[in-house]
């Protein structure tokens, strides 16, 4: 395999020369640009395999040579060199492509770490294996074609991804296919229910533990972030994290190591990180729930999952894929939706979504004795009378919608923070549902 190749871009000679001894040390070559132009000519004439650029430059941003190499460069991995507590700037850089950042005064450690994954991400390929029908987004409506066009984008970028949505929107569905369609493919996908763990066991399970470290720790067991090395680690539901593991999670994002229970050194892991939770963890960092160091690391990009009642008009494709699935198990014969069951459940508010639509259609299944179901097999609660000039039932929750964001708006003089705040919701997710309203 012929040397690495890094591209360091910074003004501070010193920095330069830190960086080009710590790769010189470990096999890297490099070659040193102080300025944006001397890093654009570079990349026009050579190859990199990664490139490391500091935030501020004589001659212009950072995170303009990042969002060119992204655009020009797209399998180049780039880092960012931030100055220390500036996550905003390092934020900023991830959202515009960048792989990773680390903060000035360099952690060596922390950098060799950095080098390392960037360059096995670099000589990684995406995944050519087709989804089996069950590992889909099912739907056709516009918001889940957003989804997932915008699931295949973070599949190509690297930056922590935080997924939000209402309990059953298929939240690890999404880490999933993130993972699946980028370039960890071939590594584990590790989930991780972080409420179903106990608070006395949870340094062990994420971190591992050395033999006699602990009453029952008769061996030596490797940890959760270790079983995912190279792949992507899934933490579902991270608001359920008690506060002092916050902060071993943070350093061991941070650091890209871990010291397992008992141990007096550190093992190095690269592991992309997808959290996921039903909370709204702005309110959780309001509250002093949860860190907000850690919540900026995490929630760089924020993928909102559709309810199921935002989207009816996918009912019928989702209910004859779960209907499939079941028949293929052998348990009952394939059966289907009569008209008038459809109707019926179009008409469902779905507070539990696809996974209350999937066990509706599995109790169906195995209770009625014809191939078809009708709306009594479904034993929903009893509708509304009908309305002969009923709108469909999008357009009533869209209206609903946006009441209570304009309500919440012009209450807090058109603030979105605010008015983000009060409707219990991220100023992302508000943004997003102000386009998908046409609201100014």
């Amino acid at each position: 395999m012929s040397k690495a190749y890094l591209l360091i871009v910074d003004d501070e000679p010193d920095i330069l020369e830190l960086v080009t001894i710590t790769c010189a040390r470990i096999g890297i070559g490099t070659q040193r640009a102080q300025t944006l132009a001397e890093a654009y000519h570079h990349l026009e004439h050579d190859t990199f395999d990664l490139c490391l650029t500091d935030m501020r430059l004589p001659d212009g941003d950072g995170i303009d040579l990042v969002r060119r190499i992204s655009k020009q460069h797209p399998s180049l991995p780039v880092a960012m060199l931030t100055a220390y507590g500036n996550m905003d700037s390092a934020v900023s850089a991830m959202k515009a492509g960048a792989f990773d950042f680390v903060s000035k005064p360099v952690d060596l450690q922390v950098l060799r770490n950095l080098i390392g994954a960037a360059l096995r991400l670099g000589r990684s390929q995406p995944s050519t294996t087709p989804l089996r029908p069950e590992q889909a987004l099912i739907g056709d409506s516009a918001a889940i074609r957003e989804t997932r066009a915008l699931i295949a984008k973070l599949a190509r970028n690297q930056a922590p991804v935080f997924i939000t949505g209402e309990s059953g929107t298929g939240k690890e569905l999404a880490a999933r296919l993130i993972h699946h369609q980028g370039p960890r493919h071939e590594h584990p996908f590790v989930p991780v229910n972080c409420g179903a763990i106990p608070a006395d066991l949870m340094e062990s399970e994420l971190f591992g533990h050395r033999k006699g470290s602990f009453t029952g720790a008769l061996s030596d067991k490797a940890g959760l972030f270790q079983a995912a090395d190279g792949g992507t680690l899934f933490l579902d539901e991270i608001a359920d994290l008690p506060l002092p593991m916050q902060v071993k999670l943070l350093r061991a994002i941070q650091q890209k190591s871990v010291r397992p229970v008992g141990s007096e050194t550190e093992v190095e892991v690269d592991v992309r990180i997808i959290s996921a939770s039903h909370r709204n963890l702005e309110v959780e960092v309001e509250r002093g729930n949860f860190r907000r160091d850690l919540f900026y690391r995490i929630d760089v990009i924020e993928l909102l999952m559709p309810s199921l009642r935002s989207r009816p008009e996918d009912i019928p494709l989702l209910a004859d894929q779960i209907l499939s699935q079941i028949a293929e198990t052998g348990k009952t014969a394939n059966k289907h939706l009569s008209e008038a069951a459809l109707k019926r459940l179009a008409e469902h508010s779905f507070p539990g979504n696809v996974r209350e639509l999937q066990n509706l259609l599995e109790r169906a299944s195995a209770l009625a004795d014809d191939a078809e179901l009708g709306p009594e097999d479904l034993h929903l609660p009893a509708a509304r009378p009908a309305d002969t000039d009923r709108r469909p039932l999008g357009d009533q929750l869209d209206e609903i919608e946006r009441h209570a964001i304009l309500e919440a708006l012009d209450a807090t003089h058109w603030k979105q923070t605010p008015a983000a705040r009060q409707l219990g919701m991220t100023p992302r997710s508000l943004r997003y549902r102000l386009s998908k309203l046409g609201l100014p």
